[in-house]
């Protein structure tokens, strides 16, 4: 059986282990297993397998080669039993095919294939994390400060094997108005909902005055809004929350920063650790990729690259579209062209003879 046969046996296996994010523990065990046998050695932190080619030179750059392996939950439309790998027409159907384990075994594939390499110009560092789906802190950032120090990485996640050179970041903010109660028909009290509409529309209309070349404005997004316990009494309180997908033109801090300086209400983020993300255009790795006819843009949707303090590209074989999807699908050609195009990229940095 050849490299490209069994990781795709590896995917299909992997398809039909659930693998719900913190709970990869089977998922784990069979990378685990699969890169042992491969005669590759392993190490493990939680439900996170990674590896270090067989000539690691720790004075040599390191690329970070990343996927994950946990799920979401497989949505009610599906009429395809989510944990039965089928091929049908070319398409392997299952729960995780697509985003990303399309995308994980072509780079465990590129990883063995230049796993026992000597003299490389790079060492190669493979990952296969959980959490992502959930953003957790058990999978690539709880990883992460046991790695080896990292150059840069090529991150797998559905993109037709074009290059997300830019990701979007995330906060989501708890945002609370103050007012003072006061019977609705006397007219009294001070309303928070009226209030909170005017900090709302500064939400909607506001416009950061830098613009990323890739991924454009900082987008802004009230999705929940809460106020009132009973139709005759005047809020004292409104509380909404605010999506933010933050761009590289600022950073998550200096967003919120700004913010806070426009609107006079409680302004509380979850989290400021999801932070926008990138690669130069004239970084080797996306030079490597335009020779080969790859383009480059800007992605909206989040993924590891948010933990990763050094340069990334969002590359893998599938498509971003059937992520979440019923009947989630990729195409067995699409696994092939993506270990291809891995390989002949980072065959441009890694091999210099």
């Amino acid at each position: 059986m050849g490299l490209t046969e069994k990781v795709i046996y590896l995917l299909k296996t992997l398809i039909e282990t659930p693998s719900l994010s913190r709970q990869e523990d089977e998922t784990a065990d069979l990378i685990e297993a699969f890169l042992n046998a491969e005669g590759v050695k392993t190490e493990r932190l939680g439900n996170n397998i990674w590896a270090k080619s067989k000539y690691f030179n720790p004075e040599l750059p390191s690329v970070l080669l990343n996927s994950h392996h946990d799920t979401v939950k497989p949505n009610a439309g599906y009429t395809k039993d989510p944990f039965s790998a089928v091929t049908e027409d070319g398409k392997l159907y299952g729960l995780g095919s697509n985003d990303a384990g399309g995308c994980l075994v072509s780079l465990i594939a590129t990883f063995l294939h230049f796993y026992a390499r000597e003299n490389l110009a790079y060492n190669l560092v493979l990952a296969a994390s959980a959490e992502e789906e959930i953003s957790g802190k058990g999978g690539v950032e709880k990883l992460l400060p046991h790695l080896p120090a990292i150059d840069f990485a090529i991150v797998g996640e559905p993109t037709q094997m074009h290059l997300a050179i830019a990701e979007k970041g995330l906060m989501v903010l708890d945002c609370v108005v103050s007012g003072k109660a006061g019977h609705a028909a006397r007219n009294e009290g001070e309303n928070a909902l009226y209030k909170a509409i005017q900090h709302i529309e500064w939400f909607r209309g506001f416009s950061f005055s830098r613009v990323s070349e890739s991924l454009g404005p900082v987008k802004m997004s009230v999705t929940v809004i809460e106020a009132g316990k009973q139709h005759n009494v005047v809020p004292d309180k409104c509380s909404f929350v605010v999506d933010v997908r933050t761009t590289d033109a600022y950073s998550n801090k200096e967003t919120l920063a700004i913010i806070r300086e426009h609107v006079d209400c409680e302004v509380t983020p979850r989290s400021t650790r999801l932070n926008p993300s990138g690669i130069d255009e004239a970084h080797p790795i996306v030079k490597a990729g335009k020779l080969l006819g790859r383009e480059t843009y800007g992605s909206p949707t989040l993924s590891d690259q948010a933990l990763m303090p050094f340069p990334s590209v969002k590359l893998g074989p599938g498509d971003s579209a059937r992520s979440h999807t019923a009947d989630e699908y990729i195409f067995i050609e699409e696994i092939e062209e993506g270990i291809a195009t891995y390989i002949a990229m980072l065959s441009q940095l890694l091999v210099t003879d």
